[in-house]
């Protein structure tokens, strides 16, 4: 009995293991980056954008704008409640009225003792005493009337007003809230020229410049290309999307433009001997961008890390990784790996032979 166990286990490990099934996989080569491969989305934006503000603080009792409406240079937008303010500017007028009287009887004193000075009836310093006092209270009048125009001003600034004519394009505060000083209660997107505001990835930020010319397609008229070029790159990258702000002026009549549309700009010349792959020929290896490229020795997966440009709608670019002779799997890389013996074949399911 011992020696047919051991016969059994020696028939079961003594035979050779299976050979690895060989996988078919979908390869291409890159394709030139083309135009198409260097579009980048945006929206229009007015080229002038501001967030307006109540210079003091308070309760916004009334809002006469809404999101969209169309508002001409000094509309009130927005009031605070002006109870304190105004009568912090009676309190001025006040102490306006007080220091005043105060300069009236220092000056009547100052008279008196000049002339009881000229019969040297009193000492020199008496008199000096008086002019300085008569200078004193004269100060203070000149303080309290700046004071009351300050508080004039603050009770004025309980009305927000249109600083030029536009659109209202953001709400950030309601009636009854309580705002302070320099919160954004509406954003106005002001008339004039429009621009498109596109987001630049890392990989791309060293192949635009600010004046390069660019093509403006609305999602609206994907077959109108309108010109441009670029007017302004963010000096930082968002720390939440790590990509740079671009934008980029039109040259269309703003009416042709409107705010909040999608766009894509064009990059002109783009490409520039550089490749792209599809976007499903992507793997992400340990943070990295790679791709599996076919060895034309032996048909096997090479897992090369590669330096990717600008996303398109279904491509990619590659900036370095790639030759254009290389056979790249473009579709079940998650499914795969390195060293790996393959059998490639086309998008016509013929075998390709690297």
């Amino acid at each position: 009995m011992p020696l047919l166990t051991l016969a059994l286990l020696a028939a079961c490990t003594g035979g050779d293991a299976a050979p690895e099934q060989v996988r078919p996989v979908l390869v291409a080569r890159p394709q030139p980056a083309t135009a198409a491969a260097t579009a980048f989305a945006g929206d229009v934006r007015a080229r002038e954008e501001s967030a307006l503000s109540f210079r003091v603080g308070g309760k916004l009792v009334e809002r006469s704008v809404d999101v969209g409406d169309r508002v001409r240079a000094g509309d009130v937008l927005a009031r605070l409640d002006p109870g304190d303010l105004q009568a912090q500017s009676r309190a001025a007028q006040a102490q306006l009225a007080a220091a005043e009287a105060e300069l009236g009887r220092a000056r009547a004193d100052q008279a008196r003792y000049a002339q009881l000075g000229e019969g040297q009836l009193v000492s020199r310093s008496t008199i000096d005493a008086q002019n300085a006092a008569a200078m004193a209270a004269q100060g203070q009048v000149n303080a309290a009337r700046a004071n009351l125009d300050v508080a004039r001003n603050q009770a004025a600034y309980t009305r927000l007003t249109a600083p030029a004519d536009g659109v209202i394009a953001a709400r950030q505060a309601e009636a009854g809230q309580v705002v302070a000083a320099g919160q954004a209660v509406f954003t106005l997107a002001a008339d004039g020229p429009r621009e498109v505001l596109f987001a630049v990835p890392e990989g791309a930020i060293e192949e635009i410049n600010v004046g390069d010319p660019v093509q403006v397609s609305l999602w609206s008229d994907e077959a109108r290309r309108l010109p441009g070029r670029i007017r302004e790159i963010a000096p930082a990258a968002d720390p939440a999307s790590r990509t740079f702000a671009a934008r980029a002026t039109v040259d269309a009549p703003p009416e042709a433009l409107d705010l909040g549309q999608s766009a894509r700009v064009f990059l002109a010349g783009a490409g520039n001997g550089r490749l792209s792959v599809p976007l499903s020929a992507l793997v992400r290896e340990g943070g990295t961008a790679s791709v599996f490229v076919v060895d034309a020795k032996d048909a096997t997966l090479q897992l090369r890390p590669v330096r990717i440009g600008p996303y398109g709608a279904d491509r990619v670019v590659v900036t370095d990784g790639l030759a254009a002779t290389d056979w790249v799997v473009t579709a079940g890389g998650h499914l795969l790996r390195a060293g790996q013996k393959v059998a490639p074949v086309d998008r016509d399911n013929r075998p390709v032979r690297p």
